[in-house]
């Protein structure tokens, strides 16, 4: 889970960098498939990806969904369609969607200060709105270290230590992404729900859309089938061929911060859920809209969010993703019926930096089947 506003903000500026034009010609869906899955072959070979998982939705349905590689190195076990995959800080997407549904079923008011649903706020945080959370335009301080730690020795005594910080921006001044903000939100949904979050998540979301194999868990927790996370050289230069070696990756993610990176899911799995939003069964396309809307800053600009997604485009045709710890990624392309879902093992990968030109192989067909 990136933990810094620069780790972040370095992700959404490669993943901008990479944008494609989408305008290239494929003819077939078969020919765009056979593009694809060599193209995601080829990219794990050059950056020694272990595992993955790729998924793409054309116009409502699943059209290409593969496995590769191993979901754990040492014991060669392959990635197959039921591996779980952290997405990290691309769950936030997910909190999203919980909030426009409890906004559309009037039971939370986006414009309104996060205050009017939790009590035991500092008076300079009282004023924040719901939708300012949600778009990292809040100005709290982050309640994870640089390394991903959170301040504190528990999570109670660093949430007391966090409330205790000032503001590090005015509210609304600028875009600065930390995990505060979503732990807040969490618990706006628990007071509004009489519920716990995932439980909430498990009720509203997974079980409308058929997706039995999300879970919430990190590194220390026992989640069947779960990939095995790696990175090359994770622990610097303790040796000296520590620069080339390919290590464990331990990662963690305390239980207040779930609604900002604790899913485990499968590329099918969020397919499924992303057709979902796109055909109404989640939210209603007004609410669908304003999620996918950049927040606006004070000086009347937009923010680089909007409600739980990276806006990596806002005008037609748009982009919008989930991004999570350098190894998950999925990206909307809601105005050309497309969606790419890309699952890795490796801390490092950023699949956000090749979705891109997966997308470019599907984007045409439409245009092209009509002529």
């Amino acid at each position: 889970m990136p933990s810094a506003n620069l780790r972040f903000a370095a992700l959404i500026t490669a993943a901008l960098m990479s944008l494609p034009c989408l305008a290239l010609a494929a003819p077939s869906l078969r020919e765009a498939n056979d593009q694809a899955r060599r193209f995601v072959q080829q990219t794990m070979t050059e950056q020694r990806i272990p595992g993955l998982q790729v998924a793409v939705v054309k116009d409502g349905r699943i059209v290409l969904s593969e496995s590769y590689g191993y979901a754990n190195v040492e014991n060669k076990v392959p990635v197959t369609a039921k591996t779980r995959f952290p997405l990290n800080s691309a769950t936030k997407a997910f909190t999203g969607v919980a909030l426009m549904q409890l906004a559309q079923d009037g039971r939370v008011d986006l414009d309104a200060p996060a205050s009017r649903y939790l009590d035991d706020l500092p008076a300079a945080w009282r004023a924040i709105r719901v939708r300012q959370l949600l778009g990292h335009t809040s100005g709290l301080p982050d309640l994870v270290d640089q390394r991903g730690s959170i301040v504190g020795a528990t999570e109670a005594a660093a949430w007391q230590a966090v409330k205790a910080r000032p503001l590090e921006a005015p509210v609304g001044e600028r875009f600065a992404y930390n995990q505060t903000n979503y732990g807040l939100l969490a618990q706006i949904v628990v007071k509004q729900t009489n519920a716990p979050f995932e439980q909430y998540l498990a009720q509203r979301q997974f079980a409308v859309v058929g997706m039995p194999l999300t879970t919430f868990g990190d590194s220390y927790d026992l989640v069947p089938n779960a990939a095995t996370i790696y990175s090359w050289s994770p622990r610097g230069t303790l040796a000296k061929d520590d620069a080339d070696r390919l290590s464990r990756w331990v990662y963690d993610i305390p239980y207040s911060l779930w609604a900002g990176g604790g899913l485990q899911t499968t590329a099918d799995e969020v397919s499924r859920w992303l057709i979902a939003l796109s055909d109404g069964r989640l939210i209603d396309a007004a609410h669908l809209r304003r999620m996918w809307t950049p927040e606006r800053l004070n000086d009347g600009t937009d923010g680089a969010w909007g409600a739980g997604w990276p806006v990596l485009r806002a005008a037609p045709p748009r982009q919008v993703a989930g991004i999570g710890g350098a190894r998950a990624a999925f990206v909307v392309y809601p105005d050309d019926g497309v969606a790419v879902v890309v699952l890795t093992n490796l801390a490092g990968a950023n699949p956000q930096r090749f979705v891109g030109k997966i997308a470019e192989f599907y984007v045409p067909l439409k245009a092209a089947a009509s002529r």
